[in-house]
């Protein structure tokens, strides 16, 4: 090999540790304001590695908001929180051509030109108001009176939704869950948590995390998960399992065909493999293996199939079904 090359290897070597670590800080900074949610945290943060998208399910009170404030705060970067509500206006999110003193139109940008956005309650709002975000959470950019406008780099929206209280509330079209590249469920924290997050909630103590990580240092890290190697045959499982959702294929179970309708799509097969290989680093392992497709299939892939009516007759629900299928 020569020095050259050995010095690129160095190089990724010292860049895939130093995510490593820079991990570790997150969420010890985070674990200062969140208790427990070591899963949701973990999978948001790699997310951000991954230059990609998280919605969080749960119910009331689970502190989703505040996780990703949380989150926000370790970043040195923009922010913006979005309350989406049944009135909101697509000009509310993008922003719009305003007529100043000179007659003169002049666009004033709406909270989506930031860095992270918390769309808090993201069903919450009409469909012709959630598709505002279609093309800016894919191309990273948003169309005014014909204008092109780049959204700030890095970009990620976080959102929240609650699963319980239906009234009022607009389900997710599939193209926009497809853009969400976790789909993260939060459930109720263990016993010694939830005391932890009492006492702490109820007196005066209060504790602020620190800032980790710059734009740069996220972008520089995201270009080191695109360049992690990965052998064919981890790839091939991650579309081997991609496939098996979709009852279509050839390599549908008989399983598939008896209880999805339809399922993932290549998005799926995409963020398996950088999620594997983001997982992989945060595990401190230089290459991802099958092990690492596993341990991200479910939030990757809950929200990209359709269950039919006898898998909600037989009780199973969409994290079974995967769970069924990676077994396989």
């Amino acid at each position: 090999m020569s020095d050259f090359r050995r010095l690129i290897m160095d190089n990724k070597v010292e860049r895939a540790d130093a995510l490593k670590k820079a991990f570790l800080d997150l969420r010890t900074e985070i674990a200062k304001v969140i208790v427990g949610q070591d899963e949701a945290v973990k999978l948001i943060v790699l997310s951000i590695f991954c230059n990609g998208h998280s919605l969080l399910v749960g119910v009331p009170g689970l502190a989703k908001t505040l996780l990703v404030k949380t989150i926000s705060s370790v970043f040195e970067l923009g922010f913006q929180r979005i309350q989406f509500t049944p009135d909101l206006m697509p000009s509310d999110i993008l922003g719009a051509e305003m007529l100043d003193a000179d007659r003169q139109f002049h666009f004033n940008k709406g909270p989506i030109f930031s860095n992270i956005i918390l769309a808090d309650e993201i069903n919450r709002t009409p469909p012709k108001t959630q598709a505002a975000l279609l093309e800016a959470m894919q191309e990273r950019t948003v169309t005014i009176a014909g204008k092109n406008m780049k959204l700030p780099d890095p970009f990620f929206v976080l959102a929240t939704q609650n699963p319980i209280e239906q009234e009022g509330t607009y389900p997710l079209p599939e193209a926009q869950l497809d853009r969400f590249m976790f789909n993260i469920i939060l459930d109720y924290p263990e016993y010694d948590a939830e005391v932890e997050i009492i006492k702490n909630s109820t007196s005066s103590y209060e504790s602020k995390p620190n800032p980790v990580l710059t734009g740069e240092q996220i972008l520089d890290f995201q270009e080191l998960v695109r360049d992690v190697p990965v052998a064919d045959n981890v790839v091939e499982c991650a579309v081997s399992l991609v496939h098996k959702t979709r009852p279509s294929s050839e390599r549908a179970t008989e399983f598939t065909r008896e209880y999805i309708d339809w399922g993932a799509g290549p998005h799926a097969g995409q963020n398996l493999i950088l999620g594997a290989k983001c997982h992989a680093l945060l595990m401190g392992k230089y290459s991802p293996d099958i092990e690492d497709v596993n341990a991200i299939a479910l939030p990757i892939l809950r929200h990209r199939i359709s269950r039919n009516f006898k898998a909600d007759a037989d009780g199973l629900s969409n994290d079974d079904i995967i769970l069924k299928l990676i077994q396989s």
